[in-house]
């Protein structure tokens, strides 16, 4: 018995020495449109513990969440800029809640590599994030090239991004087009893989017939006076 209350003792202990981590507030900008607030071990502001939240426009919530050691954990949720949930998501079990519908207006468009049959059942990829929150570092991430600045209230810009069978980013391209975005690119530019935090890289794959498979994500876009992206 004693054994039971020593061991009983630890564990609240070390549970309370984890949550009672002295913290400090955090401010980002992760766009123009877009601030992060998190906080951070006041004894490594690297590692981010604690409560986090994503505000579009400093008002309204596209990401809200809590941060355990740097890892996200427990349920999180992401919306649009209205306030609308469009994704639910537990990182403690890797489970998807929730998943709100696309509609016609919907900036993203996904291909597979395969010639459809008529009975086949097609999953589209899934980014944890949402389809607001989620895709947003891809723009973000992207800085126009100064040869291109003269072009730049002329061009249509469209991120691809190509997911493995595994759920693997495994190429990531920033097409431009000037006019019809049927035809070839005005300029293609490869985007580096090694990327600011390992959660970018990864994504639910598509399925065709419940099979996983490679497909194509596209995000239409513009670009913004900062040379970054927006959707369009």
């Amino acid at each position: 018995m004693l054994k039971r209350y020593i061991l009983l003792f630890a564990t609240v202990f070390f549970i309370n020495q984890c949550l009672g981590q002295d913290t400090i507030q955090v401010k980002r900008k992760l766009s123009n449109q877009v601030t992060e607030v998190f906080t951070v071990l006041k004894s490594n502001v690297n590692i981010r513990h604690g409560s986090f939240s994503a505000l579009y426009k400093n008002k309204v919530p596209v990401a809200s969440g809590t941060y355990g050691n740097d890892k996200r954990v427990g349920l999180w949720r992401f919306y649009n800029p209205k306030g609308v949930v469009l994704q639910t998501y537990d990182y403690s079990h890797s489970r998807l809640f929730y998943e709100a519908p696309e509609d016609s207006t919907s900036h993203l468009s996904y291909l597979v590599d395969k010639e459809l049959k008529a009975g086949d059942r097609v999953i589209k990829p899934i980014k944890i994030g949402g389809t607001f929150y989620g895709y947003l570092p891809y723009l973000t991430l992207f800085k126009l090239p100064k040869d291109l600045d003269f072009y730049r209230n002329q061009l249509t810009a469209v991120v691809e991004l190509l997911v493995s069978p595994g759920g693997r980013l495994a190429d990531y391209k920033v097409n431009f087009y000037i006019g019809d975005i049927s035809a070839i690119p005005f300029r293609t530019i490869n985007m580096n893989l090694k990327l600011p935090d390992p959660a970018y890289l990864m994504f639910i794959p598509a399925r065709l017939n419940d099979e996983p498979i490679a497909s194509t994500i596209k995000i239409r876009c513009v670009v913004n006076g900062a040379g970054h992206l927006d959707f369009e």
